[in-house]
């Protein structure tokens, strides 16, 4: 507490420390209207229990029919209030409405799950009647719309971004593949349910992917799946063992199964504990133990197909041959030709994208004309082209390629006359069409693959404007030439232009792009559109292109036009690495 000084307001929605917590205030006797208003948004932004003390400025039929948790409404400021049509004092008025106004940047519905919104009014009122208590009559709320309403500033620090697990619904056991589903859970304790984040991760686990995932993923859990009534906390033992008691429907679930379940609690609650969760134990009705699974024995269906990932990278020299960065940890290694065609200088490359395995790569030509894919670990004749473009202008060619986590390769052919995204399977088979039913008139200017191969990170152009949106990949179980990019989805809608991304992390990209009238800048976004309070980075100057790692740890590299390629290593400032080399690339 100040000693000294002037007394000053704080505003609960002021930017600022996260650990700042806001606690309720019941209304006083004889709360003029204005301070009701006030005093319940205030306490929307609180950790009240159930909203116990929010629901005080309610009368009793309103806050039976309040609910808190149906939707969260993210305004870029806390959300402002008219002013009072009529004076405090005048007690011949019975009722009073007011208007709340802000800007929308988000929502987040019951499941959690965050939907970006292009900024739009928003516009919403409170009405208050006299209502008869004990000690005379009191202004009460008695018309509210469903769910909170919070600004940006409340919101992160009321909530975290939590990645939540499934498996790819397209693969067999053999080849089960983990896929993030980033939802938003609260902070501490949920007021709707007394638990803490990590029981209510878990509890989002059980109930199933987010609407936007559920058609590409399945969960191994059981249906009807939930904790054994009563749970509220879960918490590691000194061991960092986990022990999840679940109800009757997983009782019968056999081992290989419920290791696959193990797995994906041990994968959701990798960033949630202040020390790793080394085991998880799932418990039957009973209490007794259905299985027993450690970190390690999870790393089988790590995102990017093994518990660590490729740490090389690789880039184009001024000769146009690819040359690698071996064992590149820090990004620091001695850059030397790969093997085969490729390195040797028999095709002059423009761009490279590196199979996950290390073992081939597609390369573009020097113009963007054919895309050529040969091995990088054994010498080699270069093949014919495995795609051509016929566009007459190289930036209508082919985009730089990108491989997913199944081994197949995606590039995009931008002709005006014949656009189109191509799979070619395997790498080495007949490239296929994939459909995007969404483009709605817009090319893609550069494509980037997920390590899970569930999703796409697109640049869309569209009247001069480039941004960028992620797509669903979905595949037909019948016909395995049947795949299609749906559902495509804003993950930048604060840039008005994106030049470059690459995915970083298992549900994060990393971006370089424009805010309107802005300058260059590189941030992390969620894949759900959400940007982290940490998100903006280092400034660098003119950013060709980007290139991340699944691995977090792993240095952020950058082509730029000047500085040649960069570094950014965690903690640390932009350094030079090449000052000759272009489209550096991790492998993917």
């Amino acid at each position: 507490m100040p000693v000294s000084g002037d007394i000053k307001a704080v505003d609960a929605s002021q930017p600022g420390d996260s650990q700042v917590q806001v606690y309720a205030v019941a209304p006083r006797d004889g709360a003029t209207p204005n301070e009701v208003v006030d005093g319940f948004l205030e306490s929307m932004t609180s950790d009240d229990s159930d909203f116990r003390t929010t629901r005080k400025y309610l009368t009793k039929e309103a806050s039976r029919r309040w609910k808190p948790s149906a939707q969260t409404t993210v305004l870029a400021k806390a959300p402002n209030r008219s002013d009072r049509p009529a004076r405090d004092g005048d007690h011949s008025t019975t009722e009073v409405t007011y208007t709340l106004t802000g800007e929308t940047v988000a929502t987040v519905d019951e499941q959690n799950a965050y939907q970006p919104q292009v900024p739009t009014d928003y516009s919403r009122t409170l009405h208050l009647v006299r209502e008869k208590t004990a000690d005379g009559k009191e202004w009460r709320i008695d018309g509210v719309s469903d769910g909170l309403v919070l600004g940006q500033s409340d919101f992160k620090r009321l909530y975290r971004s939590v990645n939540k697990f499934y498996f790819a619904a397209d693969r067999s056991d053999a080849r089960a593949t983990l896929v993030a589903d980033p939802v938003y859970l609260r902070n501490r304790t949920d007021p709707a349910t007394g638990m803490d984040t990590v029981t209510q991760a878990v509890r989002s686990l059980l109930r199933g992917p987010t609407d936007w995932l559920r058609p590409a993923v399945t969960s191994r859990f059981p249906k009807g799946t939930d904790l054994r009534k009563g749970v509220a906390s879960l918490t590691p033992d000194d061991r960092n063992v986990l022990r999840v008691p679940l109800n009757k429907k997983a009782d019968g679930a056999g081992q290989r199964s419920c290791r696959m379940m193990a797995s994906q609690v041990l994968f959701t609650l990798r960033d949630l504990t202040p020390a790793r969760v080394e085991q998880v134990e799932l418990q039957r009705s009973d209490g007794s133990q259905l299985c027993l699974l450690d970190a390690d024995q999870a790393g089988e269906y790590a995102p990017d197909g093994s518990s660590g990932g490729p740490d090389s990278q690789y880039f184009v020299d001024a000769k146009g041959r690819v040359e690698r960065i071996p064992g590149s940890t820090r990004g620091s290694g001695e850059p030397e030709p790969v093997t085969g065609p490729f390195g040797n200088g028999a095709l002059k490359v423009s761009a490279v994208g590196v199979a996950r395995d290390e073992q081939s790569a597609a390369a573009l030509s020097q113009h963007n004309e054919a895309l050529y894919v040969a091995s990088i670990a054994v010498d080699g004749e270069l093949p014919p082209p495995a795609v051509t473009s016929k566009a007459a202008d190289p930036e209508d060619r082919l985009t730089a390629p990108s491989w997913d986590g199944l081994g197949d390769l995606w590039v995009a052919d931008r002709d005006p006359k014949n656009s189109r995204l191509l799979r070619v399977p395997h790498g080495t088979d007949k490239p296929l069409e994939v459909t995007v039913p969404s483009l709605n008139g817009s090319r893609i200017e550069g494509l980037r693959l997920s390590s899970d191969g569930v999703r796409i990170a697109l640049l869309l152009t569209q009247d001069d404007h480039t941004t960028l949106r992620i797509g669903r990949i979905e595949r037909d179980p019948l016909d395995e030439s049947d795949v299609s990019v749906v559902d495509l989805r804003q993950a930048a809608p604060q840039l008005a232009d994106v030049t470059a991304m690459s995915w970083s992390g298992r549900s994060r990209l990393v971006v370089v792009g424009k805010e309107q009238g802005g300058v260059q800048q590189v941030r992390y976004v969620q894949a759900d559109g959400s940007t982290p309070s940490s998100g903006v980075l280092p400034g660098v100057n003119q950013v060709l292109a980007i290139a991340a790692a699944d691995d977090e740890q792993l240095p952020l590299m950058a082509d730029t036009y000047g500085d040649g390629i960069v570094k950014l290593l965690p903690g640390d400032n932009w350094q030079t690495v090449l000052k000759e080399g272009s489209a550096l690339v991790y492998p993917g």
